[in-house]
């Protein structure tokens, strides 16, 4: 069934649909609003069009509202690293292996399952039923540090954060090769891979504009080199991307590095250390750290 809502677009000339619709209805994600337009829930004159249609002063505009599914993810007890909780937000420090948000061939055990049971249901709605709280991710064998969100207000203030490209985001990691220079940055567009499509690559066809600025915090024995990488921007795999694109691929990153590790590793040797924003209610810029995980201070401390 759904909800029917009916705007006149007066005062909403040459604007965009999906602009013009996240102003009339604040609730509304603007991912969610270009879902909804893509799924032909929006229509203007009763036609339907795309998220980039500008708006005419005598277009009217209907759009259906799907009701909400029911939430079939369901709360587990975790032992969740948590680095600072309030009414508003919550910082993970993610353990390696573990998937932020359900997907297929994982709807257990996931960050979600557990922020579900701990924060009691209370988690913002914007990103839909399998994602509940949840306004960035980071890769399942990447560790460190993520923020969810308590309520939709919180979540939409450090969306924009995100958006804006304003939220501090330092990892840091292991790669191979060593470099000639101790700071860099990759300008690199990112997209999917022309061949497969289960990987990224730099794509300069129908990649996004993806930056990543590196500082080298020390050469490695073996021809290794431990680095900290510092997002501009946040596009997925765009750390590990990047890095193999100069021929620094990630140590244990055996899609786009090496097939095979050579320390048996679980994945990327990837650690989202610092995660700093402003807060959505005190308005006030915090900083969190996640201390490195045990496996990759025990490889510093070998190779």
């Amino acid at each position: 069934m759904g909800n029917e809502l009916n705007f006149l677009a007066t005062d909403m000339e040459k604007q965009r649909i999906d602009k013009a619709l996240a102003l009339l209805q604040p609730d509304m994600s603007r991912s969610y609003i270009q879902k909804i337009i893509k799924d032909g829930k929006v229509l203007v004159n009763q036609k339907a069009v795309k998220a980039n249609y500008k708006l005419e002063a005598t277009d009217k505009i209907t759009v259906y509202v799907p009701d909400p599914v029911v939430l079939d993810i369901q709360p587990e007890k975790m032992d969740l690293d948590i680095l600072y909780e309030d009414d508003d937000i919550i910082v993970v420090n993610k353990a390696k292996g573990v998937v932020v948000h359900p997907a297929a061939g994982h709807y257990s055990g996931t960050i979600v399952n557990g922020l579900l049971y701990h924060c009691a249901g209370q988690l913002s709605g914007i990103n839909g039923i399998m994602r509940p709280g949840i306004v960035h991710r980071i890769d399942m064998n990447t560790t460190g540090a993520i923020v969810a969100c308590k309520n939709d207000t919180a979540h939409r203030f450090i969306a924009e954060q995100l958006k804006e490209h304003s939220i501090t985001r330092r990892y840091e990691a292991i790669v191979y090769n060593r470099f000639q220079q101790k700071d860099g940055i990759v300008d690199a567009p990112i997209g999917r891979h022309p061949v497969d499509r289960k990987k990224m690559a730099v794509n300069y066809k129908n990649g996004k504009h993806a930056v990543t600025h590196y500082h080298v915090l020390g050469n490695l024995k073996g021809n290794y080199s431990y680095i900290q990488c510092e997002l501009e921007t946040g596009r997925t795999h765009q750390i590990r991307v990047h890095m193999a694109s100069i021929n620094h691929p990630l140590l244990g990153d055996d899609v786009y590095g090496p097939a095979k590790s050579p320390m048996r590793l679980q994945g990327q040797t990837l650690h989202a250390r610092i995660l700093g924003f402003i807060h959505p209610t005190t308005k006030q810029y915090i900083e969190f750290e996640a201390p490195l995980p045990e496996y990759f201070d025990k490889l510093l401390r070998t190779i």
